[in-house]
């Protein structure tokens, strides 16, 4: 249930690839009347599309690896498995944030889309809001190494099938939310997305 915010002050502390702001509030309680005077950053973030792209003829999705500086200090090294996502520029729908960034990342035209949920990452700390979709693709001549040199892209896709792509999900071998989120939620529609898209 939502309850009143006051904003008593709020001031951007940083602005390069995103924003950081340091904000002072006062919030309702949950036993009445208001919270004492409180102050938090909030990593400023937009919206994100990411999308599973998914062949039901081949049964396999097609994943997308890259260099990510937040698993700069992870054992298995800091390119990652992942969907293809990107943010949204002002004014443009989650919709045609997928649609451009598989044509951007790997090369690909979606066919159908089918929404699966939006979500907020890290609400503690970010306004980050994600959208996720899964779309039918002809992943026959997937592959290669794509991105945008002017955005220091390097992106290396992977046709999966979906079998092995469960085994990497459940071995650790994919560890963001993106992929993880639309992977299990594949396995819970799968069969009802080949009847829908296998023979269109």
């Amino acid at each position: 249930m939502s309850k009143p915010v006051d904003i008593l002050d709020s001031s951007v502390v940083y602005h390069g690839f995103f924003s950081l702001e340091k904000i002072r509030l006062r919030h309702g309680l949950f036993a009445g009347g208001m919270s004492g005077e409180i102050t938090r950053e909030l990593f400023r973030r937009g919206r994100v599309a990411a999308v599973l792209p998914y062949d039901p003829v081949l049964d396999a999705v097609v994943l997308v690896e890259q260099f990510r500086i937040g698993a700069l200090e992870a054992s298995a090294g800091a390119w990652l498995l992942e969907t293809v996502a990107g943010y949204a520029e002002p004014d443009e729908s989650v919709d045609s944030v997928a649609h451009r960034e598989a044509a951007e990342e790997a090369d690909l035209e979606l066919q159908e889309l089918r929404r699966i949920c939006d979500y907020y990452p890290t609400p503690g700390a970010s306004s980050e809001l994600v959208s996720l979709f899964c779309a039918r693709v002809d992943a026959s001549r997937a592959g290669g190494v794509h991105g945008l040199d002017h955005e220091g892209e390097d992106i290396q896709v992977h046709v999966v099938p979906f079998e092995e792509a469960m085994d990497l999900l459940t071995n650790g071998a994919i560890n963001s939310a993106m992929p993880i989120i639309t992977l299990q939620w594949l396995a819970l529609h799968r069969e009802e997305l080949q009847d829908l898209w296998a023979d269109d």
